[in-house]
């Protein structure tokens, strides 16, 4: 039979081809570990000997932030004593292919760079120039010459070499080193890498001279094999002396940098049309596959810089981050939506009285599926069903009421055929834990005391960005459950979370936007995804023993609430099918009581007000228990002042951070007085704060605290609003 579902929430051409990313230019913009490792090179060109010039060699991939790391490199090299830094000579040959030869380009460059030092003579650069010139006449190759051409050009090479003492002389006596830095090898055409090479094959010995490439290595080798008699590898081999592989960045780093440019992007989107869980949903569901390397960053977050200013408060933010996540990753998908919005957009009717009808519905989406691979064929279904409910009726047979059109409407979601039109407007885009750490971490996995301890040390340990290491590691298992915990391990793991997550929450962790995600959540989407491998009532008891003996109030609350939630249970507006329930109806009223019983005995306790996440704990105990059990332990707490200052700190709330273009962040602090509303009347607190806010003796964070309270207040009194 078919199932009804409630779903509303209270709350140019192609652009697959995007221009080229902008790389970051200082160090204090890295966001995906590559700084050390610049300066740690700078020191090593530095201070390193050699005999003759010398070749280093960085591999990367396209898009992986070769660029970036050059500029990087630069910086410290610059930031050198006089003494010891370098002569930087920057060279990027694609800017020139096709225009002019290569070699001239160079030698130019290397001239205007020269010029600018007084030590370096006129007449060294003429002898560049003529450099340049008898490398430039020595063809590329020319062992299948006759003997009197071969004779011509041994001459030349000899007069080459004669040149290349005299410059090197020079060179050694004028500075103490030359940095030659070559970007972008990788975008020229296959004759233009192999006269770039002979170039640096002819002079790269000059004493003092230190080339330093940047490209991916397999274009090149495949481009010298098309054009040299060696093997590729051999012939790159005979030039780099030494080499190193870009590292991958890791995924809790590109997620830090994409949540980043997303909040500078859409820094002024409506606050009213984001709901942090469908968000958390369609990213880790469906958008977070298509972010490998930087270049996916670029090219997503370079779409939305054009394409958001034209629809900004016309279209759902997360539905219009997704939708054209499709358009820069998948345009054959972007494309079919485009094109046929009745059959995604609207409700679907079992009575077969729209058009389409349901068999046309599954007849077309079966169709165009069926072109992709079975595990892109589920990540794909998986975004859409959030983005467009019409699918549930072709893959769950699940329908929508037909009201339920008029409230995606008011939230302005894709799924609205009214509102469809507006998404296409401009139709024209370091890792933190090794592989032994996280065995030696589950090698403890049985023992929930044990496992629970490395935790909460994790929690205390600092990642270069700010954050901690357990953030780190909660994001490394969540990507993939399956994969790194055995099934064995479910239990004690969950045991473990719901004993010491309270102490997982530190402020160093919280979202840094309304993009990026808490800890809790990602506890919560953690406990969900290993209590999905276990049937139902072992999942039950598991909870059941985790949630009775454990120490993390704040993630045993949280929990519960995630778990009515997915019934459609506190306001929220997008319940799952039955089916995909963790827990049963009774075995969810249960765990309730466990969870209020715990609230109470924290209060009775003392210890309910030095919970993190107190607001939320407040909230749904006053929902499973009533308003006036929750207003009188407020009253008992506020009675003195002590007690008052501390409960208004714990509401004081970090919103949003924005970025600036020089990666800056600026947070802000709420308190609003209708937050405390369903506790106490904020108006006959006010005097006693005023008060309270001359005394010297309280912390800075108290301090702001009543701070805000008072400024806020004042505000809503005024008629004023928050923003």
């Amino acid at each position: 039979m078919a199932q009804t579902k409630n779903d509303s929430e209270i709350l140019p051409e192609d652009f697959s081809n995007p221009s080229a990313d902008n790389a970051l230019i200082e160090p204090k913009q890295d966001r995906l570990g590559y700084a050390p490792f610049a300066k740690h090179l700078a020191d090593s060109i530095c201070q390193m000997n050699f005999p003759e010039g010398f070749v280093i060699a960085v591999y990367g991939s396209s898009g992986f932030g070769k660029s970036t790391l050059l500029n990087f490199l630069t910086y410290y090299l610059k930031q050198k004593p006089e003494s010891e830094q370098p002569i930087i000579v920057p060279f990027n040959p694609w800017l020139f292919s096709g225009n002019e030869d290569i070699t001239r380009r160079f030698i130019g460059q290397l001239q205007t760079v020269l010029s600018q030092f007084k030590a370096v003579p006129k007449g060294f650069l003429g002898r560049i120039t003529n450099l340049a010139k008898a490398v430039s006449e020595i063809p590329l190759p020319y062992a299948q010459a006759s003997k009197a051409i071969v004779k011509l050009f041994d001459d030349k090479e000899k007069e080459t070499s004669e040149l290349k003492e005299e410059v090197e002389d020079t060179l050694e006596k004028q500075h103490p080193r030359i940095v030659v830095t070559i970007d972008d090898i990788d975008r020229l055409t296959a004759e233009e890498i192999n006269q770039l090479f002979h170039l640096i094959k002819a002079i790269p010995n000059f004493t003092n001279v230190v080339y330093l490439l940047v490209f991916a290595q397999e274009v090149v080798i495949k481009a010298l094999a098309d054009t040299q008699p060696l093997p590729g590898e051999v012939y790159l081999d005979q030039i780099v002396q030494t080499s190193f592989e870009l590292p991958l960045p890791d995924k809790t780093s590109l997620r830090r940098l994409l949540f980043e440019k997303l909040n500078s992007i859409l820094t002024d989107a409506p606050k009213p049309l984001f709901n942090q869980n469908r968000w958390g949903n369609i990213y880790l569901q469906g958008i977070d596959h298509f972010i490998t390397n930087p270049r996916d960053i670029a090219r997503l977050t370079n779409i939305l810089t054009v394409t958001y200013p034209a629809v900004k408060g016309e279209v759902n933010p997360v539905d219009f981050i997704a939708i054209e996540s499709l358009r820069a990753f998948r345009p054959m998908i972007y494309d079919i939506i485009r094109k046929n919005p009745k059959f995604f957009a609207g409700n679907a009717d079992a009575k077969g009285s729209l058009i389409p009808t349901l068999d046309e519905l599954k007849d077309f989406h079966h169709s165009w599926l069926a072109q992709f691979k079975d595990e892109e064929k589920e990540r794909v279904k998986r975004l859409l069903l959030h983005l467009f409910p019409k699918l549930e009726a072709v893959w769950h047979n699940t329908y929508f009421p037909a009201q339920d059109d008029s409230i995606w409407r008011k939230q302005l979601r894709i799924c609205s055929l009214d509102i469809f039109p507006n998404y296409f407007r401009l139709v024209l885009t370091e890792a933190q834990f090794s592989d032994a750490d996280i065995k030696a971490i589950f090698d403890l996995a049985k023992d929930a005391k044990a496992f629970g301890k490395n935790l909460v040390e994790l929690a205390h340990q600092k990642c270069s960005n700010g954050t901690t290491q357990a953030r780190s590691f909660l994001e490394r298992l969540e990507d993939d459950t399956e994969k790194e915990i055995p099934a064995n391990c479910i239990p004690s793991i969950v045991k473990a979370l719901f004993d010491v997550g309270d102490q997982l929450l530190p402020p160093e962790d919280e979202p840094q936007g309304m993009f990026d995600f808490g800890n809790d959540i990602r506890i919560e989407r953690l406990i969900s995804q290993l209590l999905r491998r276990i049937d139902e009532q072992a999942r039950f008891e598991t909870l059941k023993e985790a949630m009775s003996n454990g120490n993390a109030l704040s993630i045993i609350v949280h929990e519960v609430a995630a778990l009515g939630q997915e019934q459609g249970k506190y306001g929220v507006d997008e319940s799952i099918p039955e089916e995909e329930w963790l827990q049963s109806v009774e075995h969810l009223k249960e765990l309730e009581g466990i969870a209020l019983k715990r609230l109470r005995d924290a209060a009775q306790g003392n210890s309910l007000l030095q919970s993190p996440k107190l607001s939320e704990n407040l909230h749904y105990w006053q929902s499973w228990a009533g308003e006036e059990e929750v207003k009188q332990w407020v009253e008992k707490i506020i009675d003195n002042d002590e007690g008052l200052v501390n409960f208004l700190e714990k509401f004081l709330q970090k919103y949003f951070s924005e970025y600036g273009s020089n990666g800056t962040q600026k947070t802000g602090y709420g308190l609003a007085p209708n937050w405390l509303e369903p506790y106490l009347e904020p108006s006959l607190i006010v005097e006693r704060i005023s008060r309270l806010d001359e005394t010297s003796e309280l912390t800075e964070d108290r301090k702001n605290a009543i701070a805000q309270f008072l400024r806020e207040y004042e505000m809503q009194q005024q008629g004023e609003g928050r923003d």
